[in-house]
């Protein structure tokens, strides 16, 4: 067979899904806080020949020969690391956040550790020490939350809560909280506590970089971060640390938990980290929260609840525990229907489920890469708020047998509501003035 024919020609299935994403990202209001739009040359280094290769070791020490390239674009990437955090260590071979997570523990806890980190329905992650998580299972978890009637961190409940349980590692960080962390705090701390400090940065590693959010170094002891998110690169993940920790982090990697590298998504990465090092990405973030905070204003004026009362950060939270339905499982359809997408989200002290939680959870990275602005978050607060209106009559059953024939009866009536058909007509022409990969096709 050979090599050098298109994917259209090749398997135009796979082009017809893959253009089919483009088409659907080119018309969406895509507001879902963990996702984002790589460069077309980030893209570009993700689909390079770089894929060809297979490169167990790190720079200098492979076990492969003929790795003058492979090491020259690692290299680049853990330098331009440490140089833009100003970290003492890199290793940018991570695949993902999770796996990057277990990592670090492997590399610098026993089995049974006990850890301190957010509790899942407060913002924290599944890697956090959820219970149904390889990390929950692996290490004895202790979680802190939020406030009940500020839903935010009390830091002195959490030094307390410290001092009293004397965890091996404290971990600082959340996927669904809309304020901003003190890592520094975090990390003093686990100093006082005598624990190893211990930064999950992944939703706002762009935010640091940008000079928007508070940076967990040079105090905390390691940090965790995808490349995805608000930094906007490939989906992976890397881990920053202290000198006296890099010998172990590497060997937790590779060959602790990894093989080979992704090699053409560490030249990737490489290519985020130079984005991010130019003054424009600093407008960049910037405008992320300036846009954010424009949402849930709008949100707010439109009569939503929000989590915390606003946000710091990329990341909105919707209470809907006001609405007679109150699931974010109904809004989170109802939304994508009129071509919004966001994602279901538990609330603080959930009154419902995981699976049927109370409230959805939106941010603002992808559509500031689209190029909106503050006011044009402002039309799409409306919009959101028409559409979860639309949602107020429906109920979810107590019964579970009860819920699918709920959810199909659902699905049918929004598909048919001439409200949302409106929203998604107006969403549609909204997102078209702000043009997506122009150019590109796999037609």
């Amino acid at each position: 067979m050979k090599i050098d024919r298109r994917l259209r020609e090749v398997d135009p299935e796979i082009a017809d899904a893959i253009q089919g994403e483009l088409n659907w990202e080119r018309e969406t209001i895509h507001l879902i806080p963990s996702d984002n739009l790589a460069s077309r040359a980030v893209l570009e280094a993700l689909g390079s020949v770089l894929n060809n290769r297979y490169s167990e070791g790190y720079p200098g020490k492979r076990y492969y020969g003929s790795q003058e390239f492979v090491d020259r674009a690692e290299t680049l990437a853990i330098e331009r690391a440490k140089k833009i955090f100003g970290a003492e260590h890199a290793n940018v071979q991570c695949y993902s956040g999770s796996p990057a997570n277990m990592e670090i523990y492997f590399a610098l806890l026993k089995p049974g550790d006990k850890v301190m980190a957010m509790d899942l329905t407060h913002g924290g992650h599944l890697t956090h020490g959820s219970p149904v998580s390889a990390t929950g299972k692996t290490y004895n978890f202790v979680h802190y939350g939020v406030d009940r009637e500020t839903e935010r961190i009390d830091y002195e409940a959490v030094r307390e809560m410290a001092l009293r349980e004397k965890p091996k590692m404290i971990v600082s960080g959340a996927t669904a909280y809309p304020r901003e962390i003190d890592f520094k705090r975090f990390a003093k701390i686990a100093e006082e506590a005598g624990a190893i400090s211990m930064a999950d940065t992944s939703h706002v590693t762009g935010l640091i970089i940008g000079g928007v959010h508070i940076s967990p170094l040079p105090e905390t002891d390691v940090v965790m971060t995808t490349t995805h998110k608000t930094l906007r690169g490939p989906r992976g993940a890397m881990i920053l640390c202290k000198e006296k920790f890099a010998e172990a982090i590497d060997k937790a990697v590779f060959p602790g938990m990894q093989g080979g590298p992704h090699d053409h998504e560490n030249a990737a990465k490489a290519v985020a980290l130079h984005e991010a090092m130019q003054p424009e990405f600093k407008e960049y973030a910037e405008q992320i929260v300036k846009n954010a905070k424009a949402l849930a204003k709008g949100l707010i004026d439109n009569g939503l609840k929000l989590v915390s009362g606003g946000t710091d950060n990329h990341l909105i939270l919707i209470n809907l525990t006001p609405i007679e339905a109150g699931h974010g499982a109904f809004a989170q359809k109802a939304l994508e229907k009129a071509n919004i997408t966001v994602n279901k989200n538990t609330i603080p002290f959930e009154p419902s489920s995981p699976f049927y939680p109370s409230g959805i959870r939106i941010g603002t990275p992808a559509m500031t890469t689209r190029g909106m602005k503050e006011g044009d978050m402002k039309e799409i607060a409306g919009f959101i708020a028409t559409v979860i209106n639309e949602t107020k009559k429906y109920k979810l059953p107590e019964e579970k047998t009860e819920r699918n024939a709920c959810f199909s009866r659902f699905n049918k009536e929004i598909d048919e509501n001439s409200t949302i058909r409106k929203v998604r007509k107006d969403v549609i022409a909204l997102s078209r003035r702000f043009p997506l990969y122009e150019g590109v096709s796999y037609v």
